[in-house]
């Protein structure tokens, strides 16, 4: 019943945004309005043949309470899987588990999980969740525990310091990815879709960033009704609750993990329908927005001139009083850590690529230099490698700011500059493994190789920095006004919200699927703080602060043709440069991949 409900609304919203996220579509494919152009090319075919991580891993079984050794493999598209052992998993049996870690929290001390369950077990403190959590790692040395509130994904452990750091950023980039679900590819879909979240949170009072927007769309819905739902289900299933402490609050993990899995299947279903309904409508609304286009705009700046007269004075002196004051110390806040995490992704990759260029000199040939680009290829899916990029992030503090803007968390602040720095680490990686392969047919013995290599590694890291200002810039702006935007609309609400409906008149009712009064009204309030975020980045950027580049600065004849050779096929370095049978068969290829392409090897052996 309370899934049917919020999806009823949800689905309402999104069929409303469904038009709004089209028109806008078809709009920019019109007109275009991209930014500076990428001087690093972007990998289009995905690495999708190599296993991120694979190895042996503990997991407490509930059942009879007793710890099991488990094979544990984490697969390009970064879902834990978990094997009996590591014979089944190379038979390609039927894998024990299968995890999305998305939304879920990795807890390794007993603080991080009292704090978490505490708030999650209904009737219990403190002192109860610790029972729970000593009677889990009896026997066991370094656990962890995944878990986000409603379900509990299990207990993991490891024996030894080593093998737990490397878990440790084997998971969080585990969290970290699949937390990224909604396809970013999709123009109409995806930002339906979060906009369509975002009204409707907001029509219950609820602005801000949401540390549950993670996963893909039926996680997030999933996650938006047991928002709703656990407290009610805490008050009335919670007084029932049978035996000792720990009884209790193993009983309640199960309950509310079968009410997830319930809400999820659900949701899903509703959703799809939802989605399906909205892709039958749209050949007709497309014909609709080509043919009108130009009436659909100027019926849209209309409605915005009017709209704009009345609540811009009021949203300028609230920028002016409560937002503009503190514009820098929140860029500044946010500069800091981002930058020196975009540094250390230069550093390593040119450790990296100088490492390997000694390496090739002393052990000569074009079959060691095939072996070390194989690895070089997977650099930015390589969770340990890239931990001292990501932990920069951990600087991350708002501090006062974040209460008065009624930021929740950072989280999804650090997040989203760590999506961007593996984007950029495999952006460099992939735009040098493409220059250097173009020169390789030209080469002729070691020095001419070594000196290749160090000069297409200088081209390289002048395009990432140009690069890499770019998307910081881009980064600054869009944190600053998902901070500023719905502190603006929660103080304009009482004064503004109530009178939108009056506006919902100038609207034709050929246009009324693309042009909505609430879409325009927070275009409205953006513009009252966009001209202020966009002085204080260019302001940081003319300062030179953090090695970002004016917006003036443009990289010219750079390689003009560097674009078409990313059209090409991936680069098979084994093959070409590997020294493999040319008669492989393929299933042998697939195997071999399966079994040993893997981007963190033991060094120990």
């Amino acid at each position: 019943e309370k899934t049917g409900k919020v999806l009823g609304e949800f689905c309402r919203c999104y069929k409303e945004q469904f038009g709004v996220a089209l028109f806008n579509s078809v709009r920019y494919e019109i007109e275009g309005t991209g930014g500076p152009q990428a001087q690093l090319l972007h990998r289009k075919v995905p690495l999708d043949d190599h296993v991120i991580y694979s190895g042996n891993i503990f997991q407490y079984i509930e059942e009879n309470k007793k710890w099991r050794n488990r094979f544990c493999v984490v697969p390009h598209n970064y879902g834990l899987v978990l094997y009996e052992n590591k014979l089944a998993y190379e038979r390609e049996l039927p894998p024990r588990v299968l995890v999305n870690s998305a939304g879920y929290k990795i807890l390794t001390s007993v603080e991080q999980y009292l704090e978490l369950v505490s708030n999650s077990l209904p009737g219990e403190g403190p002192g109860a969740a610790g029972d729970l959590w000593k009677e889990v790692v009896l026997g066991c040395s370094i656990p962890r525990t995944f878990w986000n509130g409603w379900v509990c994904l299990g207990y993991f452990c490891v024996m030894t310091g080593k093998e737990q750091e490397k878990w440790r950023a084997v998971f969080q980039d585990c969290v970290r990815h699949c937390n990224n679900g909604i396809s970013e590819d999709s123009r109409v879909e995806a930002p339906a879709f979060t906009d369509a979240v975002r009204m409707y949170r907001q029509s219950k009072e609820q602005y801000g960033t949401w540390d549950m927007l993670c996963g893909n769309e039926t996680q997030v819905l999933s996650n938006l009704v047991m928002e709703e739902l656990l407290p009610e289900l805490r008050s009335s299933i919670g007084p029932r609750l049978k035996g000792k402490a720990p009884e209790r609050q193993r009983t309640w993990i199960q309950v509310s993990d079968a009410v997830y899995r319930m809400v999820y299947e659900l949701a899903k279903a509703q959703y799809d329908a939802a989605v399906a309904g909205c892709e039958r409508e749209r050949p007709q609304l497309e014909s609709t927005i080509r043919t009108d286009m130009d009436q659909i705009i100027t019926s849209k700046e209309h409605l915005a001139s009017k709209i704009r007269a009345f609540v811009l004075p009021k949203a300028e002196v609230c920028v002016r009083n409560h937002v503009q004051p503190y514009i820098s110390s929140i860029l500044e806040a946010l500069m800091t850590p981002t930058s020196q995490g975009f540094a250390e992704v230069r550093e390593v990759f040119f450790k990296e690529v100088t490492d390997m260029n000694m390496n090739v000199v002393n052990e000569g040939g074009l079959e060691k230099l095939a072996e070390y680009m194989e690895k070089l290829s997977h650099l930015a899916f390589h969770p340990v490698k890239m931990q001292s990029c990501y932990e920069k992030m951990d600087q991350l503090k708002l501090e006062g700011l974040q209460q008065r803007f009624d930021v929740s968390s950072t989280s999804v602040f650090k997040q989203r500059a760590q999506i961007h720095m593996r984007q950029q680490m495999d952006d460099a990686v992939y735009t040098f493994e493409t220059l250097l392969h173009q020169e390789l047919g030209r080469l002729q013995g070691k020095d001419d190789l070594c000196k290749s290599i160090q000069r297409i590694l200088e081209r390289v890291l002048k395009k990432f920095d140009y690069d890499s200002s770019t998307v910081r810039k881009k980064f600054f702006r869009e944190a600053l006004l998902q901070i500023t935007i719905p502190f603006l609309l929660k103080k304009l609400a009482p004064t503004c919200k109530g009178e939108l409906a009056k506006f919902q008149e100038l609207i034709f009712e050929d246009f009324a699927s693309f042009i909505l009064v609430e879409n325009t009204y927070e275009e409205v309030v953006l513009q009252s703080v966009m001209k202020d975020i966009m002085q204080a980045v260019k302001e940081a950027a003319v300062q030179r602060k953090h090695n970002l580049y004016r917006d003036s600065v443009v990289m010219h004849n750079s390689d003009p043709n560097l674009h078409l050779l990313g059209e090409g096929l991936p680069i098979d370095w084994s093959e070409e440069y590997g020294g493999q049978p040319e008669a492989e068969p393929a299933a042998e290829r697939r195997r071999r991949a399966k079994q040993v392409v893997s981007v963190i090897q033991d060094d120990e052996g």
